[in-house]
């Protein structure tokens, strides 16, 4: 009979390693899943190299981090170091983590929760969504291109073949300097094609300046201004493509005409920025409601906020968010008013989410 776990944890941050500890302390059966190759990849792919993290918490907090294994030391330390602690920690800890796998859908079967994923579903008492703000857009093509990449795990994988980058801002431009260095220390004379759907690139002159410096080197990268991703395909030998159109021209009887290149999804990274969670909330009924005057303070005019009680449950019965997922602000819905809660975006908030939500689910379970 397949497992219905006590707890399904969607992200593998601060706030989901946090949950996911506090169940395992707790004695609730939990599955921790992440997107990406390892826990804190959110946090590896958005903070800078070399940037130092911080024990940050609000003046006004009264709390202390109520998981002090997972507190930031006193003395700043690289993001790279907190990282590798995190991870040690995880495989010391022996958490239920599994990786590389992506949340699809939230559905229900009479009083379980059904966690549809790429790798099929799985059961749950209680979900605790903890999957931040930073979730990559999809490319908006015809046909499938969910096997594009959408950060740079290693720039190695990508010798030897002409690579596709698209995007136009500084990501994208970090993601083809590490290429290019890559490509050049081994002698490879492959190109780096960057497409951006704009006519005109947008990066920092620090970021600007390093990718002259690469080019200089022997760097080689074929712009494609006004270039746009069109369909996602299977050629005739069972290859994933994705092809790009790089101009077209409207002639008067309404025939166009264009020119378009395609490449292997496998040698693809489109880096076009993130997307909040609402459309997330939105797919799985979690319900949110927009900001009016005189209401909010943090959150604009017309901003949708995610509704939760003071347990961070939604009106989802069952469902519960944290961390990122809701900074900066949320609605919160107590003693049958409703008003804004400010929410920072910081290691402690989400830190301490896991803590208040995982006690309030052992509660509801009984254990």
């Amino acid at each position: 009979m397949e497992q219905i776990y006590d707890v399904i944890i969607v992200g593998g941050g601060p706030a989901g390693v946090a949950a996911a500890y506090l169940c395992q302390r707790k004695g609730l059966s939990y599955l921790l899943m992440e997107q990406g190759k390892t826990v804190f990849q959110g946090i590896a792919n958005t903070y800078p190299e070399g940037k130092n993290v911080y024990p940050s918490k609000p003046r006004e907090a009264p709390e202390p981090f109520l998981v002090d294994e997972l507190r930031p030391p006193d003395k700043p330390v690289t993001v790279e170091k907190y990282i590798q602690y995190v991870q040690h920690f995880v495989q010391h800890e022996n958490l239920n983590v599994q990786a590389e796998i992506s949340f699809e859908d939230l559905k229900e079967e009479r009083d379980v929760l059904i966690v549809q994923t790429d790798r099929g579903p799985f059961r749950s008492r209680k979900v605790v969504l903890a999957f931040g703000s930073s979730i990559p857009r999809e490319l908006s093509v015809y046909g499938d291109a969910k096997m594009v990449a959408k950060t740079l795990d290693d720039p190695k994988k990508y010798l030897g073949v002409r690579t596709l980058v698209i995007g136009g801002g500084n990501t994208a431009a970090d993601v083809i300097i590490s290429i290019l260095r890559a490509k050049r220390e081994a002698n490879d004379n492959q190109p780096v094609y960057w497409a951006h759907i704009s006519e005109t690139f947008d990066v920092n002159k620090e970021i600007a300046q390093r990718l002259g410096e690469e080019i200089l080197l022997g760097g080689h990268i074929r712009l494609l201004p006004g270039a746009t991703p069109r369909i996602g395909e299977v050629d005739d030998e069972g290859v994933d493509r994705l092809v790009i159109r790089i101009n077209e021209f409207k002639q008067s009887d309404g025939i166009e005409i264009y020119h378009a290149m395609s490449f292997p999804m496998k040698h693809v990274i489109a880096c076009i920025g993130s997307q909040g969670p609402l459309p997330i909330f939105d797919k799985i009924g979690v319900q949110t409601i927009a900001c009016a005057e005189g209401v909010c303070r943090v959150a604009k005019e017309g901003e949708r906020l995610i509704l939760l009680t003071a347990e961070f449950e939604s009106t989802r019965k069952g469902v519960y968010v944290i961390g990122g997922a809701i900074s900066p602000s949320f609605m919160k819905i107590s003693a049958g008013a409703i008003q804004e809660e400010k929410h920072p975006n910081l290691i402690y908030t989400a830190i301490n989410d896991a803590y208040h939500v995982v006690e309030a689910i052992s509660k509801k379970l009984g254990k």
